[in-house]
């Protein structure tokens, strides 16, 4: 099959247009993977450095037992990958392709943010910026 022509096999990581309610279409089929809150604030944790699930419970400020659902429902999307550390059984956590794919679409949500949903007096939003730059630019470091 061409994959170019987006006729592959559907996967485990894949939605079939067909099954999605209302108008299918690719922004349904994204949002059915990654559209949820908690969803998109663990990908912008790891996205920002944070490995290790209690620094994106702290991150997220979401509870445990549903960032601990959200990384699993992100790892069978193919979104997140989750990787052995020590002997003591901990893992971290760490985005794939596809997750690191979400990029543009965080960077897109925060422009969105500072222009439509955040006053622009607001006291935390410079303290925000100047967070997100430094742990953006050591990501990409």
């Amino acid at each position: 099959m061409d994959a170019g022509r987006g006729d592959e096999m559907p996967d485990a990581t894949t939605i079939v247009l067909a099954d999605l309610p209302g108008r299918p279409c690719p922004v349904a089929a994204s949002l059915e993977l990654v559209g949820e809150r908690w969803a998109l604030l663990v990908v912008r944790e790891l996205w920002l450095g944070a490995h290790r699930f209690t620094q994106i419970v702290r991150g997220t400020g979401a509870p445990r037992d549903r960032i601990a659902a959200r990384l699993r429902a992100l790892e069978a999307a193919g979104v997140v990958e989750r990787r052995p550390v020590g002997a003591a059984g901990r893992h971290e956590y760490h985005l794939t392709a596809a997750g690191m794919d979400l990029a543009p679409v965080l960077e897109a949500l925060l422009a969105w943010g500072r222009a439509h949903a955040v006053r622009a007096d607001d006291p935390d939003l410079a303290a925000s910026e100047r967070l997100h730059a430094a742990l953006v630019g050591a990501a990409r470091d």
